[in-house]
């Protein structure tokens, strides 16, 4: 790979990491071609890119982006692939759906909501993170509930 096709992958990684809000770093490498198929489409349904890289362009994109995190950059060792995703926990989600059947993609870190997750053992925690919407629909009903009560107080009241 020349400098310049190297430089043309680092800016499209850079691109990336600053479009998507969340990506997560995994490990699928012993996956058949059947199965990395099956989490492609698995990871398409979700709305969720998923990208294979060279670790050292990744290190560079991520310092490019200024989401060159310490931790991130530890685990960027043997084969990489990384799942970009609008939605925070798409890719928790896919990757514990996907593990029923295989043992793979592990995952290596993940950066979420402006923090950032290391290892396997992170993934319960972030398919339990709710979504901006999801937290938006909470708190629209906690407080529609007493307003709710009281007008229902006053119509009992009133008949």
């Amino acid at each position: 790979m020349t400098k310049e096709e190297k430089a043309v992958v680092i800016d499209n990684l850079t691109a990336q990491l600053n479009e998507y809000p969340h990506f997560y770093l995994t490990d699928i490498e012993t996956l058949n071609a059947a199965q990395t198929a099956l989490l492609r489409r698995k990871c398409f349904e979700s709305e969720i890119k998923l990208v294979v890289v060279k670790n050292t362009l990744l290190e560079k994109a991520l310092e490019k982006a200024e989401k060159a995190d310490a931790e991130l950059v530890n685990v960027l060792e043997g084969p990489t692939s990384v799942m970009f995703a609008k939605t925070a926990k798409a890719p928790a989600v896919v990757i514990k759906e996907f593990r029923k059947t295989c043992a793979k993609p592990v995952l290596k870190a993940a950066f979420v909501e402006e923090c950032v997750y290391v290892g396997d053992n992170n993934l319960d925690a972030l398919c339990n993170i709710k979504s901006r919407e999801e937290l938006i629909g909470e708190i629209i009903s906690l407080l529609q509930s007493p307003a709710k009560n009281v007008i229902s107080a006053l119509q009992a009241n009133a008949g």
